[in-house]
């Protein structure tokens, strides 16, 4: 893979970075939008929909889909994994909060990683268990089990729970979304956001909205920032970025959702959780770039070992130093 040019990098992570910061204020606008999740849902991928099909339309992007019955099946059932991934982060918002759902949410790579061993028979290598085991470390020590986060213990453990979900569902959209090569992915977000409208509405207590108000802004922000304009920035920015610095910048939104939910409600991480926070950071970076965890072991080595010619080279060396 050609390495992109150092301008082009620079844009890229300046695109990536901007598309990041409005992930990480993705819980306030939940929060604020006084929805149930369902509902918060249904009007993201409505919203959503409308503002993605006005923007492939304009850029021309329909008259050459490349999408085969198989393509557009996968993208259909990466929706549906979207869509619920969406509505448990959501409900984890509020039983836990926006830092602890983030952080906690954050593990999708190792989910990843799984996956491929579980359903295509990929090789897990030590350094890999080993990141995996240390993310989950990190979970336990985000989550603060003992403590319960200062919330209601049996709604707390729920949303670590529904985080955890929304991870691996996640996952699965990603593994799905590795087999949708040729497809703009303008348009699989498109047909995601799509799928997600008759999947809720069964679900959707519509009749809440009434007299929503400023609701409907922060409804009508999910759809046409956090999923339009987000999407665009995110996939404009991975043609133009390495993949170490995709994994490096994706790091922005827990940090930024741990500010916001600081700044805009009060909630704090406590030191425990803390600790946790660059447990699951280092092992995100670890697996993402193929980092050693632990170090190469060591094999004694015998004359039987040793090539040969190798051997006829040291003997020499050993003649001419005497």
């Amino acid at each position: 893979m050609t390495t992109p040019p150092p301008g082009q990098q620079t844009r890229g992570a300046v695109e990536l970075t901007a598309a990041m910061v409005l992930s990480g204020t993705l819980g306030v606008f939940v929060v604020e939008s006084g929805q149930s999740s369902f509902n918060v849902v249904f009007f993201r991928c409505l919203f959503g929909a409308l503002a993605l099909a006005a923007y492939c339309a304009l850029r021309g992007f329909f008259t050459d889909h490349r999408f085969t019955r198989r393509t557009f099946a996968l993208a259909a059932l990466g929706g549906v994994c979207i869509v619920f991934n969406w509505v448990l982060l959501f409900s984890a918002y509020t039983t836990t909060s926006i830092s602890v759902a983030t952080v906690v949410y954050h593990t999708q790579p190792f989910y990843v990683v799984l996956l491929g061993l579980l359903l295509f028979k990929e090789h897990l290598d030590r350094h890999q268990a080993g990141w995996i085991l240390l993310a989950f470390a990190g979970v336990l020590l985000v989550a603060d089990l003992t403590a319960g986060g200062g919330a209601d213990g049996g709604a707390y453990l729920l949303g670590v729970g529904q985080a955890l979900l929304a991870a691996l569902l996640y996952a699965f959209a990603t593994v799905i979304a590795k087999h949708l090569t040729g497809v703009r992915p303008e348009l699989t977000a498109l047909i995601q956001a799509s799928v997600g409208i008759p999947l809720l509405l069964p679900f959707a207590a519509l009749g809440e909205t009434a007299g929503l108000g400023a609701g409907w802004a922060w409804l009508a922000g999910l759809g046409v920032i956090h999923t339009c304009l987000m999407y665009i920035l995110l996939y404009a920015s991975y043609q133009k970025l390495p993949t170490a610095r995709i994994a490096v910048l994706s790091f922005v939104y827990p940090a930024v959702a741990i500010l916001v939910d600081f700044t805009v409600y009060g909630h704090h991480i406590t030191l425990l959780q803390a600790l946790g926070v660059p447990l699951i950071a280092a092992a995100g970076l670890g697996v993402n770039l193929g980092w050693p965890l632990l170090p190469a072991a060591r094999r004694r080595t015998s004359p039987d070992d040793v090539p040969p010619a190798a051997l006829t080279r040291t003997a020499t060396t050993l003649k001419e130093t005497r």
